[in-house]
C-alpha cells in the first residue's frame, strides 16, 4: 500500500514539473531557516549536559534591593552565602564557591603569556563533571598557591614538558602546579584555562573585612547540588530563612537568595554580572528572543505550505476525475488522505536534500553574522540533529498536504465533474484567496518591519549623546600604567587630543555609587566616571555652569570634586535645580565628602534605551584603570592606527593591542539589535521569494485555465490592456487587502511594542512604512504582468481551433 502511494505520488510530481518544481524550491528555502534554527536549538540545549549530575546541579542567584530600589537579579553572591548553605541547609550533597576575574601574566622561564579563570574549591570537582588528567581532584585545590591547568593551558606555558609540580609565576605571586585537566567543553557556560585554590585569595584578602561579608555579592558564584529526590522546596525556605537573618543587620540593603538550574542558565532569565572577564553568566539566550526567532521561522515554513495549498487545490479540477475514480472503486477517505499526505511528505523529502545543501552554505554565515555567535554554537552535524531534520521535513509535508488531503477526500464521486471553487473558508472568500491574503500579509509585514527597524537602529547610531564621539580612539591600557602611551601619542602629529577615564560611557557600561546631599539620610545609586581635566573638552561635554577640575589628586581618598549633571540637582533638589546656585555645594559620594565644582548637561550616560539619569564625574587618579581616548585627525587612518599598535607593543609585548573608535563601540553595544534586523532582513527576503513563487504558480496556472476565454475576448475585441486589468485584478485586489491589514499591524507593533522600549527613539515615517509594499507591488506587477501579457498576447485562433 505505501509502495503504492509512493509511485502514484512520483507520477503526479513528474507529471506537473512546474508546481512540483515550485514547491519543492520554496519548501526547500523555508525549510532550510527551519534547519538552521534546529541546529540552533540542539546546540542551546548541548550546554552543560555533560556533567553527570548536570540535572540536580542548582546555582544561587541573588535579588538586590538598596534603599527600596530593587537593582535587579545578579548571577553571582557572596563567599558568606555558601559557608552558611553548608551550615544551615539540609537536604544539600555538595556545595563549591568560586570567586571571579582570576586574570595575569604568567610566567615560566622566559615564557609569558596571559591567563585567566577562577578562584574554587576542591568540592568544584564533586559538583561538576571536569576530568581530571594529572592529580588528585580530592586535594588539587586544598592548599593556598595552587594551581590547575587545562590541558591547553600546560602546553602554552611549559610547551612538550610535565607540567604537574612545576610552578608558575602570575604578578608577584608563585604558583604550584598540582593537576592538568581537560579543556572545558565548547558547551559549558562557564570557561576557564585555570583554576586556582580559593584558600590563595582568602589568604591574600585577610587584611580586607568587606572580603568575605554578606553584601559582597559581587565577584563570587555559588552552585549546589542537592541530594537525589531532596525536597527542593524546603531548601528555598531554609534558603529564604537565613537570607533574612543576615539581612537583620544591613541597614539599607536586602538580598533575596533563589535556586537556578543548571540547564536554564544559557537559556533563561538574563542576569546582571558586575564584574568583567570570564564570567558566569556566561552564553545567554533570552527565551522571548528564542520566541521570536522559532515565531519568525514558522511564518516563513508556514508560508511555503500555503503555496503547497493554493497549488494543489488550484489544480483541483484536473484531478478531480482521479479522486471520482478512486472513490467508484471503492476507495475511503481515510486513503484518500494517505495519497495526498505521501505526496507531499514525498516532496518535502525532496525539498530537505536542496535545503540541507542551504544550510551548509548559510551556517557560516549565521555564525560570523555577530561575535556572540561565533561564542554560544557551532552548528556541527550530528547524528540526533540528522534525526531531527528528517523528522522536521515529515512534519512538514504533513502540514503542507494536511488541507489539500481533506479538501479531495470529500469530493463526491457523483459531483466529480463539478466546481469546487464553492468551498468557502469566510462568506465572500475562497480558501485559496484567504490563503494568498495571509501569506502577502506576512510577507508585508517581515519587509516593513525590517525598513522601520533598520532606519531606527541607524538613528541610533546617529543619535546625538549628549557629547562628541567623531575620531576618537578608545585605548584600552589593561593594567598598564598610561604614562608611556600618553607621551608617545602626544609627540603624533595626527593626534590632536588625549584624555583618560575609567570606563568609556553610552555603550552600557557602568559604575555606580552612593550619593547623599549633606546630612540628609536620603541617597541614591548614581553612575559615576573618573575622567581627568582633559576628558570634557575632548569629548565636548557642555558646562551649563562652574567649570573644570581644579585639583589634581594623586589618590582617590585625596579627591574633593565633583561635576554632576542636572539630573543630580533635580534628583536631590540642590539648589532648588539652579545650576548656577549649585556649585560649590558639598554632596556625600561613596563616603567621601565632595563639592560640586560644575554642571554638566544631561547626556546618556549609557544605551539609548536607558533614561538618562543621575550622573557625577570625578578626577582620574593613577590607581585607576585606564581608558585612553585620543582624538586623531589623518589622512591615511589604517597607517596612523598601525604606529599607535607599534607604540602598544614597545610598552605591552605580552597582550595584544586592544583599541576602537568610538562609533565602533556605539556599533558593537547594539549589535543584538543589529542582528535582529540581519535575521529579520534575511526571513522577509525569503518569505517574499516563497510568496513570489507561489503567486507565480497561480499566475501560471490561472492564465492556463482561462486562455479560451482570452480567446474569445480578443474575438471579441478585447485589447490587450483590458486583458491584463482583467487577469490581474483579483491577484491585485488581494495584496491591497494584504496591505491594509499589515501596515497598520505593523505600525501598531512598533508604536505599542518595540518602540516604548527606547524613550528617546524617532517617530515611524509613511516612506519608511511604504518601501515594503511597494517591493512587493513592483515583484507582484513582474510577476502577474509577464504572464497575462503573455496570454493576452496568444494567437486566439492556435487556442480556439479544436472548438
Amino acid at each position: 500500500m505505501i509502495g503504492s502511494y509512493v509511485k502514484t505520488s512520483g507520477r503526479n510530481i513528474m507529471r506537473n514539473k512546474l508546481f512540483s518544481f515550485i514547491n519543492i524550491l520554496g519548501l526547500a528555502i523555508s525549510m532550510s531557516v527551519g534547519l538552521l534554527l534546529i541546529a540552533f536549538l540542539l546546540d542551546l540545549r548541548s550546554y552543560d549536559r555533560f556533567h553527570e549530575n548536570g540535572g540536580r546541579i542548582h546555582r544561587i542567584t541573588n535579588i538586590l534591593t538598596s534603599n527600596s530600589e530593587q537593582s535587579g537579579k545578579f548571577a553571582t553572591t557572596s563567599i558568606k552565602t555558601g559557608k552558611l548553605i553548608r551550615e544551615k541547609v539540609n537536604g544539600i550533597e555538595e556545595v563549591t564557591v568560586m570567586r571571579n576575574n582570576f586574570s595575569g601574566d604568567a610566567r615560566v622561564g622566559d615564557n609569558i603569556l596571559p591567563i585567566s579563570g577562577f578562584w574554587a574549591e576542591p568540592s568544584l570537582f564533586r559538583v561538576f563533571s571536569f576530568p581530571m588528567v594529572e592529580g588528585n581532584p580530592e586535594t588539587a585545590l586544598k592548599d593556598p598557591y595552587s594551581v590547575v591547568l587545562t590541558e591547553t593551558a600546560a602546553r602554552k606555558l611549559f610547551g612538550t614538558q610535565a607540567a604537574l609540580g612545576k610552578t608558575i609565576q602570575v604578578d608577584t605571586l608563585v604558583y604550584q602546579v598540582t593537576g592538568i585537566m581537560k579543556d572545558v567543553p565548547f558547551f559549558s557556560h562557564i570557561s576557564f584555562e585555570a583554576l586556582v585554590s580559593l584558600s590563595t585569595a582568602e589568604q591574600t584578602n585577610k587584611g580586607d573585612k568587606h572580603f568575605a561579608e554578606w553584601t559582597n555579592m559581587w565577584s563570587n558564584s555559588v552552585y549546589l547540588l542537592p541530594s537525589e529526590n531532596a525536597d527542593m522546596e524546603a531548601i528555598r525556605s531554609q534558603l529564604s530563612a537565613f537570607a533574612r537573618e543576615e539581612n537583620l543587620a544591613e541597614e539599607n540593603t536586602r538580598i533575596e537568595l533563589e535556586l537556578l538550574p543548571l540547564y536554564n542558565i544559557v537559556v533563561g532569565e538574563s542576569l546582571r554580572q558586575s564584574e568583567g572577564g570570564p564570567g558566569f553568566a556566561g552564553p545567554h539566550m533570552s527565551p522571548a528572543v528564542l520566541w521570536i526567532l522559532v515565531g519568525l521561522a514558522a511564518v516563513v515554513i508556514l508560508s511555503a505550505c500555503f503555496n503547497y495549498t493554493n497549488l494543489s487545490i488550484a489544480r483541483a479540477m484536473r484531478r478531480i476525475k482521479e479522486i471520482g475514480l478512486r472513490k467508484t472503486i471503492g476507495a475511503g477517505k481515510s486513503q484518500v488522505q494517505l495519497q495526498f499526505l505521501a505526496e507531499a511528505v514525498l516532496i518535502s523529502l525532496a525539498a530537505l536534500l536542496l535545503s540541507f545543501l542551504l544550510f551548509l552554505v548559510l551556517r557560516p554565515l549565521l555564525i560570523n553574522m555577530a561575535p556572540e555567535m561565533q561564542q554560544m554554537v557551532k552548528l556541527n552535524l550530528t547524528p540526533s540533529m540528522v534525526v531531527a531534520f528528517i523528522v522536521f521535513a515529515v512534519t512538514v509535508g504533513v502540514i503542507a498536504g494536511f488541507l489539500p488531503a481533506i479538501f479531495f477526500s470529500k469530493v463526491s464521486p457523483i459531483n466529480a465533474f463539478g466546481s469546487v471553487s464553492s468551498v468557502k473558508m469566510f462568506k465572500h472568500l475562497t480558501l485559496r484567496r484567504a490563503l494568498v491574503v495571509i501569506q502577502y500579509t506576512v510577507t508585508l509585514i517581515f519587509i516593513t518591519t525590517t525598513a522601520v527597524g533598520y532606519v531606527q537602529y541607524k538613528n541610533i547610531l546617529a543619535f546625538d549623546l549628549g557629547f562628541s564621539t567623531a575620531n576618537i580612539l578608545n585605548i584600552n591600557m589593561l593594567d598598564n600604567k598610561p604614562d608611556v602611551m600618553l607621551k608617545e601619542l602626544s609627540e603624533m602629529p595626527e593626534v590632536t587630543g588625549l584624555s583618560r577615564s575609567l570606563i568609556t560611557t553610552g555603550v552600557g557600561n557602568a559604575w555606580g555609587g552612593n550619593m547623599k546631599y549633606k546630612d540628609s539620610r536620603d541617597s541614591a545609586l548614581v553612575m559615576t566616571n573618573h575622567v581627568d581635566e582633559n576628558y570634557l573638552p575632548l569629548h565636548d561635554y557642555k558646562l551649563v555652569a562652574g567649570g573644570n577640575f581644579i585639583a589634581r589628586p594623586a589618590t582617590a581618598q585625596a579627591t574633593g570634586e565633583v561635576i554632576v549633571n542636572r539630573q543630580v540637582l533635580k534628583r536631590f533638589n540642590i539648589s532648588a535645580n539652579n545650576p548656577g546656585n549649585a556649585i560649590g555645594e558639598q554632596i556625600t559620594l561613596n563616603g567621601r565628602k565632595m563639592t560640586i565644582v560644575g554642571v554638566m548637561q544631561d547626556f546618556h550616560y549609557g544605551k539609548v534605551e536607558n533614561l538618562i539619569g543621575p550622573v557625577a564625574f570625578t578626577f582620574w587618579t593613577p590607581e585607576d584603570r585606564a581608558i585612553i581616548s585620543a582624538k586623531i585627525k589623518s589622512a591615511d587612518m589604517p597607517a596612523t592606527i598601525a604606529r599607535i599598535e607599534s607604540v602598544w607593543k614597545k610598552i605591552d609585548p605580552v597582550h595584544p593591542f586592544t583599541a576602537e573608535f568610538y562609533s565602533e563601540e556605539i556599533e558593537n553595544a547594539y549589535s543584538e539589535f543589529s542582528t535582529m534586523i540581519k535575521i529579520i532582513g534575511f526571513l522577509s527576503f525569503l518569505a517574499i521569494s516563497v510568496a513570489s513563487m507561489g503567486l507565480f504558480g497561480m499566475v501560471v496556472f490561472t492564465t492556463e485555465t482561462r486562455l479560451k476565454e482570452i480567446g474569445i475576448r480578443k474575438v471579441m475585441g478585447a485589447s490587450v490592456g483590458n486583458l491584463i486589468h482583467l487577469l490581474s485584478r483579483g491577484f491585485l485586489i488581494l495584496l491591497s487587502v494584504s496591505a491594509l491589514i499589515a501596515l497598520p499591524a505593523t505600525y501598531f507593533f512598533f508604536k505599542t511594542v518595540v518602540l516604548p522600549n527606547f524613550p528617546y527613539h524617532t517617530p515611524v515615517q509613511i516612506t519608511e512604512m511604504s518601501v515594503g509594499l511597494l517591493a512587493v507591488l513592483l515583484i507582484a506587477f513582474i510577476m502577474i504582468g509577464s504572464q497575462t501579457l503573455k496570454a493576452a498576447r496568444s494567437n486566439p485562433v492556435a487556442v480556439l481551433k479544436n472548438e
